[in-house]
């Protein structure tokens, strides 16, 4: 509650301060804006009542006495400039043209020229003060620039600042009193709250992953603290499921480490002992016949046993390949672009019409999807090629999520075309053909699809469709 309200104040004065300087710059901005329109309609009727030819010449002695009579109806300062950016007319007591005056600056007459509205107002910052000075061209009654005015104005924010500071010491005054009386709530709820706590504080401290912990039983508890004893006590039970879960992941963990050594090693000696198994069979013939019929009954039975181990091994391997699931919430195409770093071919180009695909998935997954089919490409692209080139798109189209790995490599040829996802189906002369095939079951496994495009000689796209996933 203390800091919520901290919070809080701290983000009303932040968004008033904000809101104070937007007000006052928008007040200055308009402000400037209708004194310049202001002073420009009593230049035009100058303009349309003088005697003298209207030309860039004669401003000097058309506004020789006008000026200052502009300057103190407005209350602003006049400066009068050649479209040159030479001071011609100033109603600044201090400037005179037989003096040298600072010329405008040529990016402020570049900006004039070239605006829409041949108009551009400077800012400046000078001794802690912010200086607007609109720069605008004076026409004639046809339309044709004659000079440049500028109107220097000065942002006064002091009625501003005076308001603000007003606000901040009311704002102030009223979160110091809800500070107040945070505290003293604060310290009565927690007084009530846990007044009855330290039995169960010690419970709880005792409380540890590797024992068997003991459940709260206390009598005569308020109604706050039962609900506590049995969330603790609730906690207890499901701490010991996951103390059961957790061993059995470790084991699992070390099983996957050596499933395929493990699948290896026992499939390889299966078919040469089946083979011995049956020629033994079909060579012993012994004279007894009940001696016979055992011999052929333990053959049958061995080899049972050994088609047994192999679909154990297969099922085994599949395990190994397959690790579970730990989605999280990430950005695809950070992800993507991440996965293609470890990669240091230069022909290697990434492209995205979204900054940010968000979606829940395994990210280690997504890495091995994205890294083996580059993978692919790169070994499908002949070393002597020339103008190498993968190209790894991402995009969203809907509620979906579309990755493209496209290689301008060899291709895949026609016979090849159904088998590129069978397992242990390789067109390499080394692997075990896997990689694909596990990929596709990966992307399955989110409801997705891999499909590709393959043009023999000329290269290959691989397109990964994910829907996207929100929790």
């Amino acid at each position: 509650m203390i800091l919520l309200t901290l919070i809080a104040s701290v983000l009303m004065a932040s968004i008033s301060i904000l809101q104070f300087k937007k007000e006052a710059k928008d007040y200055h901005q308009e402000r400037l804006e209708r004194k310049e329109n202001a002073i420009k309609e009593h230049i035009n009727f100058i303009l349309g009542t003088t005697t003298y030819p209207l030309t860039e010449e004669n401003l000097p002695l058309i506004f020789k006495d006008k000026i200052h009579e502009l300057a103190d109806i407005h209350s602003l300062q006049i400066n009068i400039y050649s479209l040159k950016g030479k001071l011609l007319k100033s109603s600044k007591a201090s400037f005179s043209i037989d003096t040298i005056a600072p010329p405008i600056p040529n990016y402020v007459l570049r900006l004039v020229q070239s605006s829409m509205e041949k108009r551009y107002v400077d800012i400046q910052n000078i001794d802690g003060k912010k200086y607007r000075s609109s720069f605008s061209q004076i026409k004639d009654l046809k339309f044709k620039p004659l000079g440049i005015l500028n109107l220097p104005y000065i942002e006064d924010d002091g009625f501003y600042d005076r308001e603000l500071k007003n606000f901040l010491i009311r704002l102030g005054q009223v979160y110091s009193f809800m500070l107040i009386i945070a505290f003293a709530l604060a310290y009565f709820l927690s007084s009530y709250i846990t007044k009855s706590l330290k039995s169960i504080s010690d419970k709880i401290t005792e409380t540890s992953l590797n024992q068997k912990n003991e459940k709260i039983e206390l009598e005569d508890s308020s109604q706050e603290v039962s609900l506590l004893i049995n969330a603790y006590n609730g906690m207890v039970d499901k701490l010991e499921e996951s103390a059961l879960k957790l061993a059995q992941s470790e084991r699992e963990q070390a099983w996957r480490d050596m499933a395929k050594q493990v699948a290896h090693e026992i499939k390889n000696p299966l078919t040469p002992m089946r083979l011995t198994v049956q020629r033994f069979q079909r060579k012993f013939d012994p004279n007894d016949p009940e001696v016979k019929q055992k011999l052929k009954d333990y053959s049958e039975t061995l080899i049972q046993q050994i088609d047994t181990m192999s679909s154990v091994a297969s099922a085994f391997s599949n395990f190994a390949s397959m690790p579970a699931q730990q989605n999280e919430t990430l950005n695809v195409v950070n992800i993507v672009e991440l996965a293609l770093e470890i990669f240091n071919e230069d022909y290697i180009y990434f492209h995205s019409e979204e900054k940010e695909i968000i979606t829940v998935m395994d990210r280690t997954q997504l890495i091995r999807i994205i890294t083996n089919l580059v993978k692919n490409g790169i070994q499908a692209i002949p070393e002597n090629q020339e103008n190498k080139s993968i190209i790894v798109a991402v995009k969203k189209v809907h509620d979906t999520v579309l990755i493209t790995v496209e290689d301008n490599g060899i291709g895949i040829e026609n016979q090849n075309v159904s088998r590129i996802f069978e397992p242990k189906f390789t067109t390499k002369n080394s692997g075990m053909g896997l990689g694909l095939g596990i990929i596709k079951n990966i992307i399955e496994n989110y409801k997705g699809t891999i499909t590709f495009e393959s043009n023999f000689g000329k290269g290959t796209i691989f397109t990964v469709s994910l829907p996207i996933i929100n929790e």
